[in-house]
């Protein structure tokens, strides 16, 4: 444990930091879980939950979660499974 005040707040920031990064992350996987049960499915809300997940690869992508090069083979691949 730091005896430092300033490190102190840092660890308190960091794990702050460490859920709210978790909990977005874990959104978008399941954002993107959803759209794939759903095309495999053939639901009829495939459609709404495609435009979710890609809004949602974006934002964690805009986050700094992931790097720009995985939201772009992601949002493909998700597109490419779209189009089927």
């Amino acid at each position: 444990m730091p005896q430092i005040k300033s490190a102190k707040k840092r660890v308190l920031t960091q794990e702050a930091a460490r859920q709210r990064n978790a909990s977005q992350r874990n959104a978008m996987r399941s954002a993107v879980k959803n759209f794939k049960a759903a095309k495999a499915t053939n639901a009829d809300n495939a459609a709404d939950l495609f435009k979710t997940a890609t809004r949602a690869i974006d934002m964690a992508k805009s986050k700094g979660l992931i790097h720009s090069n995985k939201a772009g083979r992601d949002k493909s691949r998700l597109a490419a499974l779209n189009n089927k």
